[in-house]
């Protein structure tokens, strides 16, 4: 298509909202603000969001397009606020080959000899958190699983024992408000509080990577794998890389686990049937401690509920590409330099892939059915293409030994009285917080 022929194309319809901050208001405040333009506009519109004229692209097709186009007509992007707040050495903001050879040096982390490693540290914080809860018998769950998320990240990642409960973890809270926020550096905002807070966090990482760095062995824990990790030509992550990835991987190892383990205790507890057959498949399991990798493979049926959890409520709604170069999609215009943001829950709702997409059914994984595989990128919790999750096996490991050892141990049951409406910045979960009852689990 001749450049010509693009410029004739129309932009595709929506509203840029008020001077400046555009429709930003309504799209933190507003649960349903995608679903109502796209009821209005179909699945490309464009609005105008921190800031920027931004595309909202839906489904499967466009998350094909976006990822197969990476560095040629897209390249990753976040919000101002959020870039500032990882920093400018984090991978998350990095593209092209720096990216790419970032990547290869992080995944020394991840890669399945690091996970297995890791497993004896999870189970045993498992089980002191699930001990604890028991002993509770009700409590407001979310903030506790935020609690449990934050302690293995920060005990895998830097060795820091029970981090929630130090001042690494009242620094990280803060610094998170303001991950997904207008960028006002003012005493008093969400941002300009977690700019503070970066700077402190940077010092207290800054402190334990260099001990680490002076040791003859790092060690072996996320940190002492990425200190000693090399790329092809020997080039090591300097200080201030570390700094930065180390925060980036608090970060992912945290928040959006919280809402994903989060989301499967709500989600279970509403579907008896589900929970169920989760607790039968459970007592094939409850005297093969300690766990491996081998023995969570062979959970199946737990591996089907966890994917129906993150289709029906992903923990990140969707995220950010920045056009770099002009195109058509769909017979619309999208033109360079605009922002186009890709929806995960909504393309998880295409009732073309998903039957009854609304119903909680993790039988639509199932081998005979596998509804996710009707079509390419129909089912992106972790994202896909070149920037798909990195740590994803990581979150998929804690989720199973969460699952696992909490279906073993205990029953739990939603508390009347509260509202279990979604608040979804920055990531979803139920607004009051989750009020369960939990009971030891006799068998």
């Amino acid at each position: 298509m001749t450049n010509q022929e693009l410029t004739s194309l129309p932009l595709p319809p929506g509203e840029s909202g008020l001077p400046f901050i555009g429709e930003t208001i309504s799209f933190f405040t507003d649960p349903n603000f995608s679903q109502k333009r796209v009821a209005k506009y179909g699945k490309v519109y464009q609005t105008n969001i921190f800031g920027n004229p931004t595309v909202t692209m839906i489904g499967a097709e466009a998350n094909n397009f976006l990822f197969r186009n990476e560095n040629k007509y897209v390249v990753s992007t976040w919000p101002k606020s959020t870039k500032i707040l990882l920093g400018d050495l984090s991978l998350a903001v990095k593209n092209g080959e720096f990216h790419k050879s970032r990547r290869q040096l992080l995944y020394q982390a991840f890669q399945p000899r690091a996970l297995a490693s890791y497993i004896p540290t999870m189970e045993k914080i498992t089980e002191q958190y699930i001990n604890n809860w028991l002993e509770q018998k009700e409590l407001i769950w979310y903030p506790q699983i935020r609690d449990y998320t934050f302690d293995i990240a920060s005990n895998l990642l830097v060795s820091t024992d029970g981090g929630s409960h130090t001042v690494l973890g009242e620094l990280f809270e803060d610094w998170c408000a303001g991950l997904f926020t207008l960028p006002i550096n003012l005493p008093w905002t969400k941002f300009g509080k977690a700019l503070r807070c970066r700077k402190k966090l940077l010092k207290y990482i800054e402190e334990i990577v260099i001990k680490r760095q002076q040791l003859d062995n790092p060690g072996e824990d996320a940190l002492g794998l990425l200190i000693q990790a090399e790329d092809e030509a020997g080039n090591k992550l300097t200080t201030e890389e570390l700094k930065d990835q180390v925060l980036l991987l608090l970060f992912a190892g945290h928040e959006t686990l919280t809402s994903a383990i989060a989301s499967f205790c709500l989600l279970t507890a509403q579907n008896p049937d589900v929970m169920a057959k989760l607790t039968a498949e459970q007592t094939k399991f409850a005297n093969k401690s300690p766990l491996t990798l081998d023995t969570i493979k062979e959970m199946t049926y737990l591996d089907q509920v966890i994917k129906e959890v993150m289709r029906i409520i992903p923990p990140v709604g969707g995220g950010f590409r920045e056009v770099i170069e002009s195109f058509e999609f769909n017979g619309y215009q999208i033109p360079k330099g605009w922002t186009i943001q890709y929806q995960i829950a909504q393309t998880h709702q295409d009732k073309d892939i998903y039957t009854e997409s609304d119903r909680f059914d993790p039988d639509r994984f199932s081998p005979e059915r596998q509804e996710d595989k009707k079509a390419s990128f129909a089912y992106i919790p972790f994202g896909g293409g070149l920037r798909e999750c990195l740590g994803k096996e990581f979150a998929r490991l804690e989720m199973r030994i969460f699952a696992s050892l909490l279906l073993q141990k205990c029953q739990w049951e939603l508390l009347p009285n509260q509202n279990l409406e979604l608040v979804t910045v920055p990531t979803p979960h139920p607004k009051d917080g989750l009020k369960v009852k939990t009971r030891a689990f006799l068998r």
